[in-house]
């Protein structure tokens, strides 16, 4: 499961690794992100903007928009068999873009909160999916899952899953029309062990309210 992320990079780092224009008033740093928020996403209907869809999936049959807060994920060895997201796979798919995933990991005496990044603490993108709801009175909102997989040598350790963290030469395919679902399989696999770190960070972590720098630091 991925239930906690961070989006910290500076409007330029945003525009400069993912190639998309970015509107500087509603983009703000997420260092706490969580399920409902409005966050940052690069869909593959606008793929030179960068959007900001809500997370949780709400499905566009959905008659209680609260089914979004059980789709924060979706698992990538079932996509193609659940109605909520095969079509998606096809036809809604999306960068959700980040710098790094919080995990609690079980100990016999306690849980404690990690962040997980890559190496250098670059920004990377994980596989999403999207799609658009419209309320009562017509309003329409649009929102994303995160896909995951089976956990690679560092986060197993941790957690039994891990979101899916797509590779940069596999991004364009990911938004590209002409995606196949047979990609899917390559695709959406667990990234390198050995470009990713992970550390111990302070339970300030634990409540979604906490959303400051001070939060992504290693505890020492």
């Amino acid at each position: 499961m991925c239930g906690r992320f961070m989006i910290t990079k500076k409007v330029d780092e945003i525009t400069e690794r993912f190639h998309v224009v970015v509107d500087e008033d509603k983009y703000r740093p997420v260092y706490n992100a969580s399920p409902t928020q409005q966050l940052p996403v690069i869909s593959n209907r606008d793929s030179e903007k960068l959007s900001f869809f809500r997370w949780g999936l709400i499905p566009f049959w959905a008659k209680d928009p609260a089914i979004g807060n059980k789709m924060i994920n979706a698992r990538s060895e079932t996509l193609s068999e659940k109605p909520s997201f095969k079509n998606l796979l096809k036809s809604k798919r999306c960068l959700v873009l980040s710098d790094g995933f919080y995990e609690w990991q079980k100990t016999a005496e306690k849980k404690i909160p990690q962040c997980i990044r890559l190496k250098d603490n670059e920004l990377f993108a994980y596989a999403g999916l999207w799609d658009q709801w419209k309320d009562a009175e017509g309003k329409i909102v649009q929102t994303f899952t995160i896909i995951t997989c089976e956990p690679n040598q560092l986060m197993s350790p941790i957690h039994n899953r891990m979101p899916v963290i797509l590779r940069k030469e596999d991004e364009k395919l990911w938004l590209d029309d002409n995606f196949k679902s047979e990609d899917a399989k390559r695709i959406l696999s667990p990234y390198h062990t050995e470009l990713m770190h992970s550390y111990e960070v302070s339970k300030l972590v634990n409540s979604p309210g906490n959303n400051f720098e001070e939060i992504i630091l290693p505890v020492v």
